[in-house]
C-alpha cells in the first residue's frame, strides 16, 4: 500500500499543498524549521488519526486560521483491493472529522491498522533516555497495527487500571489505617482485578509472540547497519542485546494482585501488571544508556525501528532527519537497505540535497521536493 497524492490545507506551517508521490522513494530537502517534518506528520496523521507530536489537535492548525484539512489517496498492489481516500478535518473547538471515502468512522480506533506506517525521527532517542512507558509504546504501536483484539485489550486494561488506581487512592485517603481501607474496598478491588486479568494475559502473550519474531529482525538489521558481513557479530564490534521483561513471566497476575493489595493501598497505585513491562537494552553486558556512544545508541534505535517495519511487512516508512550522529558508511548502508525490495514506500527528509543525491540510487524511482517556509516544490 502506498499514498499517491496528498492535499494539505492550513496544517501547521503548510498553508496549501497538493503533492503527487513516487510509490517507492520521496525526499524532502530544506533547512531546519521550513516544514519538512510537517509533511511527514500529515502522512502520519492519516495512518493514526493523530499527530506524531501533539495530542491537542488545535495546535496543528496554522496560526490565525480556524480549520485545517489533510487528505490522502491510497493505492494497493492487490487487484482484489480497491484504493481509497482518507481525510481528516480539524476545526477549533470542534471534534475532528475523520473519514474513509467520505464516510465517518464510528470509532477512530477502527481505523488503526488500515494503513501500516513506521516513523523514525530524532525523538526515538526517548526509547533509551526515557522510562519504560516509551518502550511499551514501541511494542504497542506495531502490534496494534496488526492485531485489533490487542488494541481493544489495551484500551480495556488502561481504563480498568485507571479505575483501580483511583479506588486505591480513594481508600488510602478515606481511612487512616491501610488495613481498614483494604477491608472496606476488597470487594470492589476484586471485581476490577478479575476484569483486568483477561486483557492483561492477552497483551502479555501478544508481546511475547511479537518479541520472539521481532528479535531476529532486530539482530539482522543491526548487523547490516554496523557493517558485519557474517551471520554473527565479531567480538570486535558491539553486541546488541534486546530483551522483553514482564512480571507475568514468573507470576500469576490474579494472585499477585491479592498479595500486593496492602502495599498498593499504601502506595496509592497498582504495582503489578503489564503496565510495568519493559524492554532491556544493552551493549554486551552493560546498559546501552550508560556505555553506548551517540552513534551506537542511534544505530540501536534505528535497528529497532527498521526491524519494526520488516516485522509489519512493507509499511509506509517515514525517515525524518535520521542521518545526524551517524558516520557516512552507516548512512549509506541504511539508505541502500530501505531502497531494497524488503521495504515499501519511503519518505526521507534532509537538509543537504547534494548529500541526499549522492546516497540515493540513481536508478531508483525517486521524487525530490524542496521545502521553504511551508511552500513545497
Amino acid at each position: 500500500m502506498w499514498i499517491s497524492t496528498l492535499n494539505i490545507l492550513n496544517y501547521r506551517n503548510i498553508r496549501e499543498a497538493s503533492l503527487e508521490f513516487s510509490p517507492k522513494l520521496n525526499c524532502f530537502v530544506g533547512l531546519n524549521g521550513q516544514g519538512k517534518t510537517n509533511v511527514l506528520d500529515a502522512i502520519y496523521l492519516l495512518s493514526f488519526a493523530k499527530s506524531a507530536f501533539t495530542s491537542q489537535d488545535s495546535l496543528n492548525i496554522t496560526h490565525g486560521e480556524e480549520m485545517a484539512m489533510v487528505q490522502g489517496k491510497y493505492e494497493t498492489n492487490d487487484q482484489m483491493v480497491n484504493g481509497f481516500t482518507i481525510s481528516c478535518g480539524l476545526r477549533k473547538g470542534v471534534k475532528k472529522q475523520f473519514r474513509r471515502d467520505k464516510k465517518d468512522y464510528p470509532r477512530l480506533i477502527d481505523h488503526i491498522g488500515l494503513i501500516p506506517l513506521v516513523m523514525i525521527s530524532p525523538s526515538d532517542q526517548q526509547l533509551i533516555d526515557e522510562g519504560s512507558d516509551e518502550r511499551r509504546r514501541f511494542m504497542d504501536v506495531v502490534i496494534s497495527q496488526l492485531d485489533r483484539k490487542y488494541l481493544d485489550c489495551l484500551t480495556r486494561y488502561s481504563a480498568l487500571l485507571k479505575q483501580r488506581n483511583a479506588l486505591l487512592k480513594q481508600l488510602a485517603d478515606k481511612f487512616s489505617s491501610p488495613s481498614m481501607g483494604e477491608q472496606e474496598g476488597a470487594a470492589l478491588l476484586e471485581v476490577l482485578e478479575w476484569q483486568m486479568v483477561e486483557p492483561a494475559e492477552y497483551i502479555f502473550h501478544a508481546r511475547t509472540q511479537f518479541f520472539e519474531t521481532f528479535q531476529p529482525y532486530f539482530e539482522d538489521v543491526y548487523r547490516r547497519i554496523a557493517g558485519s558481513e557474517s551471520q554473527e557479530i565479531p567480538e570486535s564490534q558491539e553486541i546488541p542485546v534486546l530483551r522483553y521483561i514482564s512480571q507475568l513471566q514468573d507470576r500469576d497476575l490474579r494472585d499477585a494482585y491479592v498479595r500486593t493489595r496492602q502495599r498498593d493501598l499504601i502506595l496509592g497505585w497498582t504495582s503489578q501488571g503489564i503496565h510495568k513491562d519493559d524492554l532491556e537494552m544493552r551493549l554486551g553486558d552493560y546498559p546501552l544508556k550508560q556505555v553506548g556512544s551517540q552513534g551506537q545508541q542511534r544505530t540501536f534505535v534505528l535497528a529497532m525501528k527498521l526491524a519494526q517495519a520488516l516485522y509489519i511487512g512493507k509499511p509506509i516508512l517515514l525517515l525524518d532527519d535520521i542521518f545526524d550522529r551517524l558516520d557516512s558508511e552507516r548512512v549509506e548502508r541504511i539508505v541502500e537497505m530501505v531502497q531494497g525490495d524488503e521495504f515499501g514506500q519511503i519518505f526521507i527528509t534532509d537538509t543537504d540535497r547534494e548529500h541526499l543525491t549522492e546516497i540515493v540510487k540513481p536508478s531508483a524511482s525517486a521524487k525530490i521536493f524542496h521545502v521553504e517556509n511551508g511552500v513545497i516544490q
